[in-house]
């Protein structure tokens, strides 16, 4: 499998676990505020990416302040971002370098293959976050593991 059809699978699954995520955080009796934070995070994260990737200036704050109908929102809006970004992306993009300065002003520089990587795996991280307050809470969290993903057929 070439490094773009990879990459556009990573994506499907992060769009699906994410949509997962928003699931459960909706079916829970009580959901508390830092899941609801942690996803709005994601969300907003994914997108700064995007923007950093298209040179684009921020349009969220890192930390934005979601509600879950928000977030709802922002999962199909910055999925559609993300297919749009990759069915663009020839595989020599890969390996060009992207200019940027984090949330903290500091500059950085970074491959595109780089960047996307990370915005799949910061997801992640942050979704393993949210199952565990839930589960500490009392609730059972979203199953949002890649393979379970894979052999419902959930992704192709």
């Amino acid at each position: 499998m070439e490094l773009l059809e990879y990459l556009r699978r990573q994506f499907a699954y992060d769009e699906w676990a994410n949509r997962e995520v928003l699931a459960g955080l909706k079916a829970s009796a009580n959901t508390p505020l830092r899941p609801r934070q942690l996803l709005a995070h994601i969300l907003s994260a994914e997108r700064l990416w995007l923007e950093r990737l298209r040179k684009q200036p921020q349009s969220l704050p890192v930390w934005p302040d979601f509600t879950l109908d928000q977030c709802e929102e922002q999962i199909a809006d910055v999925a559609r971002l993300w297919r749009n970004f990759l069915t663009q992306l020839h595989p020599a993009g890969f390996l060009e370098t992207v200019v940027y300065k984090n949330s903290k002003g500091e500059p950085w520089t970074s491959t595109v293959e780089d960047i996307l990587t990370h915005v799949v795996l910061h997801s992640a991280y942050h979704r393993g976050q949210i199952a565990s307050l839930m589960r500490a809470g009392g609730e059972q969290p979203a199953y949002t593991d890649f393979i379970h993903a894979v052999r419902q057929g959930l992704i192709e």
